[in-house]
């Protein structure tokens, strides 16, 4: 099994990055904050104004440490890549799929599943945990919805419904979302989901949380050798990277979502943290973004029971695995892609 490696995430605006032999340096107004062995790493995310030198930049590359610009904000900026990885063959195979809309469908069909299954699990999870709390029957309502949803996906369908029966449920999920929100509600609220730019601080949080998941899911699928800008469910457009936004869909509930409302309903980010700028868009502080940068960090070494593979894994392996199965499956080795199903 893969051993679980660190993401350094730098948010520090005016840092430099660079090489000290086999170690990554952070330094801040000329003063080494941190040194990382690079072995520990696999991968690198740079907020805003933060440079990297080019000798560092080469040797990430060597070690196939992903890494990633973004703005300050968590948009995604750019990567970058040292040489492919994987056999051709494996990638030729995810081509001819992609291009094969029978089989995009039926791959997009497996992970549409895991999105609405995984979506229906929050819900009936916090039903459970607030039984009193107002607005609770129409969660529950919502999660019986969406298992009518499900029940749609037994069938073989083509992309364009498949898109539609996922556009629904989706719709459905956030519609309720604002009802999984127990404290701090003046502040932290969800009427729609918004982005580019997030007009309110939850979608703030979602919003860049879903960005730290689609790094490292990016780096899955490089990892085994698949190319994150070939997607089946989304379909190629420039600079996206189609085939890491199809596997995320699985795990936006599970790993964003779910952790988006733990952190505002224990209370550790306030609406302190969040600024609206002249133009609309909500902004999150320095001090805000490590702390949900730290919570995802921890996140991720919590273990659970694979329910496919069932072996014991720390969390921030399930983008490594998912991709390893999809491999097995596009090579011919499983008869279908089995998705992360959350019980």
């Amino acid at each position: 099994m893969k051993r679980l490696l660190n993401t350094l995430f730098v948010t520090t605006q005016g840092s430099y990055i660079h090489r000290d032999g086999e170690a990554v340096l952070v330094e801040t107004d000329g003063n080494i904050k941190l040194r990382v062995p690079v072995h520990t790493l696999q991968g690198i995310v740079c907020f805003g104004q933060v440079s990297m030198s080019p000798p560092l930049i080469g040797l990430c590359a060597q070690r196939g440490v992903a890494v990633s610009f973004l703005t300050k904000n968590g948009r995604f900026w750019g990567r970058v890549q040292g040489p492919v990885s994987g056999n051709v063959l494996l990638r030729r195979e995810q081509y001819r799929s992609a291009d094969n809309l029978t089989k995009s469908a039926d791959i997009a069909r497996s992970i549409i599943i895991a999105k609405l299954n995984n979506c229906r699990v929050v819900l009936l999870r916090a039903a459970r945990a607030y039984p009193d709390k107002q607005g609770r029957d129409k969660v529950v309502k919502t999660s019986e919805h969406l298992f009518e949803i499900l029940k749609l996906l037994k069938s073989e369908q083509p992309l364009d419904t498949l898109r539609g029966i996922e556009g629904e449920g989706a719709r459905k999920y956030f519609e309720v979302f604002d009802n999984l929100i127990m404290a701090q509600n003046d502040n932290f609220f969800f009427k729609e989901r918004n982005r580019r730019p997030p007009l309110d601080n939850m979608n703030a949080l979602l919003s860049f949380l879903y960005t730290l998941v689609v790094h490292d899911v990016a780096s899955a699928l490089e990892t085994v050798g698949l190319d994150p800008a070939v997607g089946f469910l989304h379909r190629d457009r420039s600079g996206r990277p189609s085939l890491a936004l199809d596997m995320m869909e699985e795990f936006r509930p599970y790993l964003a979502d779910r952790l988006a409302l733990s952190l505002v309903n224990l209370k550790q980010v306030s609406y302190k943290g969040f600024k609206k700028s002249e133009t609309g868009s909500v902004i999150m502080d320095d001090e805000t973004r490590k702390t949900v940068i730290t919570a995802y960090q921890n996140r991720k070494q919590e273990e659970i029971i694979h329910p496919f593979i069932k072996e014991k894994l720390p969390l921030g392996l399930l983008p490594y695995v998912q991709a390893l199965l999809l491999a097995r499956y596009l090579r011919g080795d499983l008869d279908g892609y089995p998705p992360f199903l959350w019980r």
